[in-house]
């Protein structure tokens, strides 16, 4: 013969789970912005920097150099979907995105390149030729 077994709906985590989403307050959820990744390399006379910048405009992209400093700023945008149309969900970050590192010597910011294609941006980074130090004579 069966045993018989009581039933708690209660216990069960299901049930925990659909009544805790059930009574949550329904907001809509931000995306947090994203960070910048960025790749590194580095060559005979300079380095290679390639970073993520899906969805930017190349205007939108602003690279500055000062010594060894490199700093990369973008504003995403939200493209598309208009004002009427209603948002189920988002999950994409809008907003500025910034990132900024310093390489191990002085960088050349007349000869470095930047070249933006397919949401790639690639910057190409020359070294800057390292100054012979003077002999002093004692006078």
């Amino acid at each position: 013969m069966a045993s018989l077994q009581i039933y708690d709906p209660f216990s069960d985590p299901a049930v925990e789970s659909l009544l805790r989403s059930f009574f949550r307050p329904d907001r809509p959820e931000r995306a947090t912005p994203r960070s910048l990744p960025v790749d590194v390399s580095e060559t005979e006379n300079g380095y290679i920097v390639e970073a993520e910048l899906a969805g930017v405009a190349k205007d939108e992209i602003h690279v500055a150099i000062e010594g060894n400093q490199v700093t990369i700023a973008a504003e995403v945008k939200r493209r598309g979907g208009g004002d009427q149309a209603r948002v189920l969900r988002n999950e994409r970050y809008y907003g500025n995105v910034y990132r900024s590192f310093a390489l191990p010597v002085e960088l050349d910011e007349g000869a470095s390149e930047a070249k933006y294609e397919n949401g790639l941006l690639t910057l190409t980074l020359v070294k800057k030729p390292a100054v012979a130090g003077r002999k002093l004579t004692v006078q």
